[in-house]
């Protein structure tokens, strides 16, 4: 039913995936594909403070590792410092169901391209609080993504689907936020902007992210040393 729903308001499964999540224009004239970072070896939170309040993400760097660690190295690089959200699309009227879009724009603070890595590959799914990156075909996605409200698994990579069923590639989850990813759902957007299928989906002001970080978790707390026990006194004879 969902999935019937979504298709509804998309139009088709083509311009769902070339269109409705596309990048903008400045990471369309980003170099080409480079190597992607090396992943990093355990998961990692990362916190970002946005305009409208603080969400904090988990990002998969165990079953998204090539996706995870493309994202953390924009992380530790402060590039996604000044990005905003700056889409929101309702696939049903009360917003129980929809996504909301952001990231970079300016395509100097971009880095090249990420392999695609497909749900198929990790084992996740676009349902609710999933935060996934857009593209246009695979392979061509930078630091745009989105956080899923409800459940779109229509997102998902489907082999068994006609022309590109590759999908999207989640790479984490919201794991406090959810409330302030609502909140950027019903900001007003424009009627007029926007190309295609996402005319009337981008936000007419953007919501600012002022900054993403790790989370550093704090080290074990020490234990302190038992006190050494006391030897009996000698007897007197």
């Amino acid at each position: 039913m969902i999935r019937r729903v979504f298709l509804m308001a998309a139009g088709l499964i083509a311009p769902l995936l070339a269109a409705t999540l596309a990048q903008p224009l400045a990471a369309q004239e980003a170099p080409p594909p480079g190597p992607a970072s090396p992943p990093p070896a355990a998961a990692v939170d990362v916190v970002m403070e946005t305009a409208m309040g603080r969400i904090t993400i988990a990002l998969e760097t165990e079953r998204a590792p090539v996706t995870a660690g493309y994202i953390l190295r924009h992380v530790d690089e402060k590039r996604l410092d000044g990005a905003a959200f700056y889409r929101a699309m309702k696939v049903v009227p009360d917003g129980s169901i929809g996504l909301v879009q952001g990231g970079i724009q300016d395509g100097r603070k971009l880095l090249p391209p990420v392999a695609h890595e497909p749900t198929t590959t990790t084992g996740l799914t676009h349902d609710e609080g999933a935060i996934s990156l857009a593209r246009g075909a695979p392979g061509s996605a930078q630091a745009q993504f989105f956080i899923i409200l409800g459940s779109l698994k229509s997102l998902d990579a489907d082999p068994s689907a006609a022309g590109d069923n590759q999908g999207f590639a989640v790479f984490g989850r919201v794991k406090e936020g959810m409330d302030v990813v609502r909140r950027i759902l019903a900001v007003p957007v424009s009627p007029t902007r926007g190309e295609g299928a996402m005319k009337g989906q981008m936000i007419e002001a953007p919501v600012a992210i002022t900054s993403v970080r790790r989370v550093i978790p704090l080290p074990p707390p020490r234990l302190a040393p038992k006190p050494a026990a006391k030897k009996p006194a000698a007897r007197r004879r």
